[in-house]
């Protein structure tokens, strides 16, 4: 038992590509299906899931936006430029 244990440890299982709370999606289900799917199980969840859902998707989201950020922040420090101020004054 402790060494599936600690397997299980080292060689955690791969997450998938994108998260949802969806507890029970079907990968061959059609989309009229996968909607009807999706709304019970949104109006059958408790309120607990749907906060747990809730901290999830903005949680990611802040992940997400801070990481394009860091990485916009380091492509802008290899690159400095300017352009110089110019004003146009017209009479009308």
């Amino acid at each position: 038992m402790e060494t599936q244990q600690k397997t299980q440890a080292e060689n955690p299982p791969p997450k998938p590509a994108t998260s949802s709370c969806r507890k029970m999606a079907k990968d061959d289900a059609s989309f009229i299906e996968d909607v009807k799917d999706h709304i019970d199980e949104f109006i059958n969840a408790s309120m607990d899931d749907h906060k747990n859902c809730f901290n999830k998707t903005i949680k990611k989201m802040f992940g997400l936006s801070r990481a394009v950020a860091e990485k916009h922040e380091a492509e802008a420090k290899g690159v400095e430029s300017f352009l110089p101020l110019q004003t146009t004054v017209s009479d009308q």
